[in-house]
């Protein structure tokens, strides 16, 4: 069975539910189409059709058959998910300047940053038009808490990432804006539009809120304890002075020296040659990598104890090792 040759817990999911994948991927060519402006499925083809796990579409499916659902409408809010990832990633790509994103050239850089945030705002009015179909006044209020959460997420990155008096709650709170929000709202609308009750609609957000705090932590780690294996370059945060947990944590127990290098490096961009290796010193030294390490391994615990409450079945098991697969590379 294709569920047994995949390997990968996320690879497993989606060949579980690969006849309803593939209604989600047949209504976004659908939806990203436009009559008026061609221009408009080239961008989103370009971004859509690049690769990805389509994991939190997947989080969206996956809920709601845990939860018994047998109608339609899981396969709009996942592709209203999908289209809400695909829009925020075209607008992050101009906040940042990307040249790349999944091994291509972004959006921005084939035609424009005009294109990409026109376009990002065309998906995201295709998403509430998506969502709106379902009928459900609970879906449209978390689906519409989560893009204004994860729009304030953003902001509040841009005038915290190069802040030394940034701490752990603020970095949390952009974690949860840019990443979080987007995976509980995924796995919170699986269960409501599958009339699940109250507790286990709870557990499906906690676990997708766990999932994905854990998710932004391990990416924010392999920044500093990467490799070719892992397919991160070390020191690209650093090099774009993103304070990320590590960062955060020796910052904390920094000396006067060690605070004035920060500052230097983080606040006012002043890098050398040499500074990153002084950075990864410095980060071992407090033993911030390996207590950032602790605390992806303790989110994933967390969204495998909310899995704990929701009905027991392959889709579940499947949902529990994506917990554990999220923190494999740095368990």
């Amino acid at each position: 069975m294709l569920d047994e040759a995949a390997t990968k817990p996320h690879e497993r999911l989606g060949a579980h539910l690969a006849e309803d994948m593939n209604a989600v991927n047949d209504l976004i060519r659908t939806r990203m189409a436009s009559k008026h402006a061609p221009r408009i499925p080239e961008v989103t083809a370009h971004l859509v059709e690049a690769g990805g796990k389509r994991l939190r579409p997947m989080l969206t499916l996956a809920s709601a058959r845990m939860c018994g659902y047998e109608g339609p409408y899981h396969v709009h809010l996942a592709a209203t998910v999908e289209f809400i990832h695909t829009a925020t990633l075209l607008h992050d790509d101009v906040v940042d300047e990307s040249a790349q994103r999944r091994g291509r050239p972004t959006a921005n850089l084939l035609w424009d940053n005009k294109s990409s945030v026109l376009v990002g705002d065309y998906l995201f009015s295709r998403a509430f038009q998506l969502m709106t179909e379902t009928g459900s006044i609970d879906v449209l209020r978390i689906l519409s808490n989560a893009s204004a959460t994860i729009a304030e997420g953003e902001v509040l990155q841009l005038t915290a990432a190069q802040d030394l008096a940034t701490d752990e709650a603020i970095y949390l709170q952009v974690v949860r804006g840019k990443t979080a929000a987007l995976f509980s709202a995924a796995t919170e609308v699986g269960g409501v539009i599958a009339d699940a009750d109250e507790a286990q609609t709870q557990a499906l957000y906690d676990y997708g809120d766990a999932l994905g705090i854990s998710f932004q932590i391990v990416d924010d780690l392999l920044d500093y304890w990467g490799g070719d294996a892992t397919g991160k370059n070390i020191g690209d945060d650093f090099r774009e002075r993103k304070l990320t947990l590590p960062v955060i944590k020796a910052v904390a127990k920094a000396d006067t020296e060690e605070r004035a290098f920060w500052t230097r490096t983080i606040e006012k961009g002043r890098q050398q040659d040499g500074d990153l290796d002084h950075a990864l010193e410095l980060l071992n030294k407090h033993n911030a990598l390996e207590e950032t390490r602790q605390e992806a391994l303790a989110w994933a615990e967390k969204a495998k104890t909310a899995m704990a409450l929701l009905p027991e079945g392959d889709i579940r098991q499947m949902l529990t090792d994506i917990a554990d697969y999220v923190v494999a590379r740095v368990n």
